[in-house]
């Protein structure tokens, strides 16, 4: 994310949907750019065979009904949409992996206005996206705060989307509070203009630092410089108890009897998650 900038502007760090983006060039188009500026390796093997040239086209259905391709528009449709190399809406990507000692966690900033990227509030501690919401409901989220929510790790419960987070924090944030979310949970890719520290790691079920945040503690996200700090003395920070949470409705109903050998098995959310071990 670091070598290759911005190319496109597509909901949520745009007002372009999918459709708008193939209609200004699309994969096609993005493919060639990135080939022709040496940023992606041309020598793979792909399930269409050698190379990823033959993805710089666009499909159509011919006249007879079968699929035509054809090469990739050299200049893009729309360049609000979707930019050439030397016309990059931003010099980096739109991810940026955060570290600190809390762990590490990744942040989407693609769709996070510069000036909200870097927040120093305090912790609002929760176990559930569920303790957040009603929160929100009870009024008691005011003024500015970083929205720490646990326990939603792969071995905790499978690492769900935390959908729910989204509508609460942006009205928060369109109020004119200031506000970002970390977690050791998932976000759905369509979340974006609060700042969303996610996937920390280690997680809260593991003893990873996150639980040991108190309500209240200074928290610093910092986007740009990549840091991830709890501002509490380290001595004291390392003496904190992990705090416990009740997990026992994760492990019964709708099926997830089925996947209790996975949760104990899984690796780290930086790791891939994987519960067939890492590479």
């Amino acid at each position: 994310s670091e070598a290759v900038p911005l190319l496109a502007r597509v909901y949520p760090n745009g007002l372009a949907d999918v459709n708008h983006f193939h209609a200004a060039g699309g994969l096609g188009f993005l493919i060639r750019e990135l080939l022709d500026e040496g940023i992606l390796h041309e020598d793979v093997q792909t399930v269409w065979g050698e190379g990823l040239r033959p993805y710089a086209v666009e499909a159509k259905l011919g006249a007879d009904g079968g699929v035509v391709r054809e090469a990739s528009p050299r200049t893009s449709g729309d360049e609000k949409v979707l930019a050439p190399f030397n016309k990059a809406f931003q010099a980096t990507g739109g991810l940026k992996v955060l570290s600190g000692n809390l762990g590490h966690a990744v942040i989407k900033t693609s769709a996070v206005k510069p000036e909200r990227r870097v927040i120093e509030a305090p912790a609002r501690v929760f176990d559930s996206q569920q303790g957040l919401n009603d929160a929100f409901k009870a009024g008691t989220l005011t003024g500015d705060f970083i929205a720490v929510i646990r326990f939603q790790g792969p071995k905790a419960n499978g690492m769900p989307e935390l959908h729910k987070l989204t509508t609460v924090l942006g009205i928060l944030q369109d109020r004119g509070q200031r506000v970002a979310l970390v977690t050791d949970g998932r976000m759905s890719g369509a979340s974006g203009k609060v700042p969303a520290a996610i996937h920390v790691t280690p997680e809260a079920v593991e003893e990873g630092p996150i639980a040991r945040i108190h309500e209240g503690d200074i928290i610093r996200l910092d986007a740009d410089a990549g840091t991830l700090e709890v501002l509490v003395p380290a001595g004291d920070f390392a003496l904190r108890r992990t705090a416990d949470a009740d997990l026992i409705g994760n492990e019964f109903g709708f099926g997830r009897e089925l996947f209790a050998g996975f949760r104990q098995l899984v690796g780290r959310a930086d790791h891939g998650a994987s519960a067939f071990g890492t590479a």
